[in-house]
């Protein structure tokens, strides 16, 4: 099933502005999503740049949302565990939590946000890569979906 994900602060395939990215504030854009199928347990999130020059480069990892919720709010802090029971993980920069986009100069590169509908809660530990999401995914994914934005640098 496929899950409408959009935000408030980029068009689907538009320039993410510059206070997402690290030239700028490198704080979490405003997420939101549609309701996820009947039997969903927990939401999980990842942020990825396919364009990267070492490969796809993680730059969020979010799961065990609860299933109720339909957004994230702007600059959601690096903290292992949420208030609302949620968990993030480990970026490629090493850090928990988000970190924007930062690629080199020339072409604009691809961020994918992708929302995924679980029908379990994830049994990992905050700090979990976005490899060790990926690999609970199998077998709980009831919907999914996500919003591209692109960021580039000139020099």
């Amino acid at each position: 099933m496929k899950l409408a994900v959009r935000s408030t602060a980029f068009k689907e395939g538009a320039q993410i502005p510059e206070r997402y990215t690290a030239d700028g504030k490198n704080v979490s854009p405003p997420l939101e999503w549609d309701a996820p199928p009947q039997g969903t347990r927990s939401l999980a999130l990842v942020c990825e740049d396919p364009d990267a020059p070492k490969g796809t480069w993680t730059h969020w990892v979010l799961f065990n949302l609860p299933p109720d919720q339909r957004e994230l709010k702007e600059g959601i802090p690096p903290d292992r565990t949420l208030p609302d029971g949620a968990a993030q993980g480990t970026n490629d920069f090493k850090k928990i939590g988000y970190g924007g986009p930062s690629p080199p100069p020339g072409k604009p590169h691809r961020y994918f946000f992708k929302v995924y509908a679980l029908d379990t809660r994830l049994d990992l530990e905050p700090g979990a890569t976005r490899a060790q999401v990926l690999e609970a995914l199998p077998g709980h994914l009831l919907a999914e979906g996500e919003v591209m934005g692109i960021y580039g640098r000139e020099k």
